[in-house]
């Protein structure tokens, strides 16, 4: 993982149940907007963790439906600004469509009436079925569990950043990122991972939040096998995730874990 830039040190009075006080000095995470242009044309404003700015964008562009599973990795023109960074990039040939038709619903999202319509259809849109299952079992989920917290080293200093970590099929962490916003962290992964051209190879995702709807969609269109998440699913995420054939693996603690059945 790329060098995490270090948050501002901020005093603190620690206030203790009995009244008792104390001065503490905390390190704050940094989050900053992150402006991304895709062939010239200004698409999205993230506010993320100032660090694997190209991994972000690169899975952003996949969970948007920008680029598919089949297109290679394209390159990131990241530069600081006093406001945030932008993020340029230019997307494969032949998907200078997909990204005109996603920019004209965005630009309509505050419209009524049929323009509305077309935005929930866009917003609930069908999931490409899975073509992997995962190798691992509740064994390797408790490993990886167990692991997890060497690979935060920016929430350890804060307290304030999600983790999304790519699990091997025993339960081997093999590649972290953190964020401070959890759909960032996952499309920070996703994104490492297909620039070094890593398969899911059996393993699985975990994930240092709750199971949302957006969350399973990236999953799937990552073609992730199984996601395991620390906190509870919505309705909405476990019906479009059994409708894409994911597993889901939710409030995965130490002592326990909830499992999806088929």
């Amino acid at each position: 993982m790329s060098e995490v830039p270090e948050g501002r040190l901020v005093t603190f009075a620690k206030v203790m149940p009995e009244g008792r006080m104390a001065t503490v000095t905390r390190e704050l995470a940094e989050e900053v907007p992150v402006a991304i242009e895709f062939n010239g044309i200004g698409y999205a404003v993230l506010m993320a963790t100032p660090a694997d700015v190209a991994d972000l964008v690169l899975g952003f562009a996949l969970a948007e439906r920008l680029i598919g599973r089949e297109d290679a990795p394209f390159d990131v023109d990241a530069h600081a600004t006093e406001q945030g960074i932008v993020a340029r990039a230019t997307l494969p040939e032949g998907r200078t469509e997909a990204l005109l038709s996603r920019v004209r619903h965005r630009a309509s999202e505050s419209s009524c009436g049929i323009c509305g319509i077309e935005n929930l259809e866009q917003a609930i849109r069908p999931l490409p079925p899975l073509a992997r299952r995962t190798l691992a079992d509740e064994g390797a989920i408790f490993r990886a569990l167990s692991g997890l917290g060497q690979h935060q080293p920016l929430n350890a200093r804060t307290g304030a950043a999600h983790v999304a970590a790519l699990a091997a099929a025993d339960g081997t962490i093999r590649l972290a990122r953190e964020d401070v916003g959890r759909h960032n962290a996952f499309d920070k992964l996703i994104g490492a991972m297909r620039r070094r051209g890593w398969e899911w190879d059996g393993g699985f995702a975990l994930l240092s939040s709750r199971c949302s709807y957006e969350l399973v969609e990236k999953a799937v269109l990552a073609d992730c096998p199984l996601l395991v998440t620390i906190s509870a699913p919505t309705r909405l995420a476990a019906e479009r995730a059994a409708e894409a054939g994911l597993a889901l693996a939710v409030l995965a603690r130490p002592d326990a874990i909830l499992l999806s059945k088929d």
